[in-house]
């Protein structure tokens, strides 16, 4: 592997202001009815992932939609990513009106040896500054590997009766194409099909990471209320497709530690362990 190493500590810096549109879609996407939203209004958990995104011109594109690799991340030489893990702290809620600065580093880049081949896994830490006053904490793990057919997890259906709460979802492109459009992410593999089957050998478009994080976060809001977690510790199992229906479940609680899972038909695609404030 190359010595990333002059890549940590690479920092990236963007701002912007959180607007009633802003939030009124996001809850729109997650299938909410309308909130009277006016600055002060707190947002719900997972809005960070639409603030201050990073925004390149055409040109710095490369073909999976993304920058291209070399500028904020290393130009590594492999093709395709995945969101694999993030670990969020809520230090304060994100509010209409906050101007927030994203603040983001690269923490690691380490390679591995995969079933599918090389695997380099890139850490990226971020800051979110509401006001100036620290709002979120994010250690995201993105993998990178090289182009081949999709291998299914071993995994096996979960039989979810004994949830304490479960939702089902089936995230459609609609879905997928509003929030690609509310975090300006334009991952050809969540609206681009034929793309997503003959580029990247999937089977059909995949939904975002970070929605089916949000989509679990929601279920908390849901049942408990907004802004009511104080950390989220999120590992992606296996893909997710656009058509399919996702579980969503909280499958136990201890004190106040809550466990969930987010199942597609295979089995689970995304566990989580949150932890109330």
């Amino acid at each position: 592997m190359p010595d990333y190493s002059s890549w940590i500590g690479r920092e990236e810096r963007a701002t912007e202001r959180v607007t009633a549109s802003m939030v009124s879609g996001l809850l729109a996407t997650l299938d909410r009815e309308p909130e009277a939203l006016r600055d002060g209004s707190p947002a719900p958990q997972g809005v960070h992932w639409l603030v201050a995104p990073p925004r390149v011109a055409m040109l710095g594109l490369a073909e999976d939609g993304h920058p291209r690799l070399g500028g904020f991340l290393p130009p590594l030489d492999l093709p395709r990513r995945m969101w694999a893990s993030c670990e969020v702290k809520f230090r304060r809620p994100i509010c209409v009106g906050d101007e927030v600065m994203r603040i983001s580093t690269i923490a690691a880049v380490q390679e591995k040896q995969g079933r599918t081949g090389r695997l380099v896994f890139v850490t990226v830490d971020t800051s979110y500054l509401a006001n100036e006053a620290a709002a979120v904490e994010e250690r995201l793990t993105l993998v990178f590997r090289n182009r081949t057919p999709a291998i299914a997890a071993e995994t096996a259906p979960l039989p979810h009766a004994g949830s304490q709460w479960s939702r089902d979802v089936v995230p459609d492109p609609v879905m997928l194409f509003r929030y690609s459009a509310l975090t300006f992410n334009g991952h050809r593999i969540h609206y681009d099909a034929d793309y997503t089957r003959n580029v990247e050998g999937y089977p059909g478009l995949l939904v975002h990471g970070p929605l089916t994080a949000t989509l679990l976060l929601d279920l908390c809001d849901r049942r408990l209320g907004r802004n009511v977690l104080s950390a989220c510790r999120f590992r992606a199992v296996a893909p997710v497709f656009a058509g399919e229906i996702l579980g969503l479940h909280l499958d136990r609680q201890d004190g106040h530690r809550l466990y969930l899972t987010a199942s597609g038909p295979a089995g689970p695609a995304m566990t989580a362990e949150a932890e109330r404030a």
